[in-house]
């Protein structure tokens, strides 16, 4: 969707923000979160621990009205903390 300033004949043009964009970490902490079931016990661990930081991370960042990715990090913290207890049942079992 783009952007354009709108006018109103003799009043000055109104200057439109940018769409909102996904945060980075919202991006790393999703990517972590799946790839975290798709290795063994060690590596999935790590990347499940990757994936509530960025995160945590990521849920900060969205709360500024222009970074998007709250709900995205929200995912990816559950599925961290899901991501760790499948490395320990890969561990154990």
């Amino acid at each position: 969707m783009a952007t354009h300033p709108i006018e109103y004949g003799d009043r000055p043009a109104l200057s439109t923000a940018p769409a909102p964009a996904f945060s980075i970490p919202s991006i790393i902490a999703i990517i972590c979160a799946i790839a975290s079931f798709m290795f063994g016990a060690g590596l999935g661990f790590v990347l499940a621990i990757v994936a509530i930081v960025a995160g945590l991370i990521g849920v900060l960042l969205s709360l500024s009205p222009r970074v998007r990715g709250g709900m995205v990090s929200i995912f990816s913290v559950v599925a961290g903390v899901i991501g760790i207890v499948a490395a320990v049942f890969k561990l154990v079992f």
